[in-house]
């Protein structure tokens, strides 16, 4: 089996930056691409990026990359890779997604089961196997994915298994409720320091809040999860753990931080309370049922980072117009408070009363919002 792979990790486009960060301060070389960022390493560096990246959704192996404007060629560039340097005699290797943009092959099923007829077709030749009998496919999972781009395709395996964002704390969620990877990659394009007062006003489920605690902690975020690479036969075992090891001895639970969630839904509340637990961390973040208009401090230097109700959440535009408006009310006597708030309205300064500083294009899911970044006047903290 290898020793070096390629690999890339993936997000949602706009967040690049953000996890390519992540992946060099693990001491890894990177490039930063369009919805990507490529790197390379070994057996370890998958176990690492997969367990420490916050703001990435996948950690994927790239077998090949070659042109094809035909289904022939398509069978010939898939049967020409090491296969056998990957997928064990017993692997299931599921053809599990095809993406065709700008492309002669557009048609992604049949790209689907051309793709698997040639890595049968090779693995049948490896081991010596007659091609008229089926390769069982009882062992361990490798998901196959395939991306033609302008008549390149690309040819992945999957290393991660459920994405990134499924930390394993969310016991329940609220409607429409930002991912954990979103939040975390979104806490990182603040000013915020674990060091600084955090609150999230609308805070729905506590997903800001609880990130906030595993990056105030250094808490790796996907320590309490697996992930599909662990179950490959070619993966050493003890090298993985010696990782998690390592992450486990990392983490600072000493320090103290000062994050709050408040919502005016008690029930959300309650399931933010419950998803704060099941990560551990319920006795390092306050949450409080309260209206947005009831937030006063007298805090400095503190951030507020929020994600109100937008977009498919967004049921009256009277209500969302008064809660934009009462924001920019409740937030301005905070002056030395830093305040992000990441809607799809565009109308959203005009409704808050003010221009943000800065505003930083992104996507939810599929849609279209933008992080209005509004900096604080700094102020010394007076020596005790």
């Amino acid at each position: 089996m290898k020793e070096k792979f390629n690999l890339i990790a993936t997000a949602a486009a706009g967040l690049e930056a953000v996890f390519g960060r992540e992946i060099r301060n693990l001491g890894i070389d990177c490039q930063v691409e369009n919805g990507k960022v490529r790197f390379t390493g070994d057996v370890k560096t998958i176990a690492e990026t997969n367990l420490w990246l916050r703001a990435a959704d996948r950690i994927k192996i790239v077998v090949g990359i070659f042109p094809a404007k035909t289904f022939e060629e398509l069978f010939q560039g898939v049967f020409a890779l090491d296969w056998e340097n990957y997928l064990p005699l017993g692997a299931a290797f599921p053809i599990s997604k095809a993406k065709c943009v700008k492309s002669k092959l557009h048609n992604e099923p049949s790209v689907q089961a051309i793709t698997k007829k040639a890595v049968v077709k090779k693995l049948q030749k490896h081991f010596h196997r007659p091609e008229g009998v089926p390769l069982m496919e009882n062992g361990p999972e490798f998901k196959i994915e395939v991306s033609i781009l302008k008549d390149v395709v690309t040819v992945l395996i999957d290393t991660t298994g459920t994405s990134l964002f499924k930390r394993g704390y969310r016991t329940e969620k609220g409607g429409a409720p930002i991912k954990e990877n979103m939040a975390a990659a979104l806490l990182q394009l603040t000013n915020w320091f674990p060091d600084k007062p955090l609150i999230d006003p609308t805070c729905g489920s506590g997903t800001f809040c609880i990130e906030a605690a595993m990056i105030g902690m250094n808490i790796a975020p996907g320590f309490n999860r697996s992930f599909a690479f662990e179950a490959w036969p070619w993966v050493d075992k003890d090298l993985v753990q010696s990782v998690r090891d390592e992450a486990e001895s990392k983490a600072n639970y000493d320090i103290e931080l000062d994050i709050m969630g408040c919502d005016i839904d008690a029930r959300m509340v309650e399931i933010a309370k419950k998803n704060a637990e099941e990560a551990g961390l319920s006795d390092v973040i306050t949450f409080k049922q309260m209206r947005l208009q009831d937030l006063h401090t007298d805090k400095i230097n503190g951030v507020i980072v929020s994600n109100p109700p937008y977009g498919e959440r967004l049921l009256d535009d009277n209500a969302i117009t008064v809660l934009y408006r009462e924001m920019g009310e409740t937030f301005a006597p905070l002056k030395t408070w830093s305040k992000f708030i990441l809607t799809s309205d565009e109308a959203f300064e005009t409704k808050y009363g003010s221009v943000a500083d800065k505003k930083r294009k992104l996507y939810n899911g599929t849609l279209k919002v933008d992080l209005y970044q509004y900096y604080g006047e700094r102020v010394r903290r007076q020596q005790a």
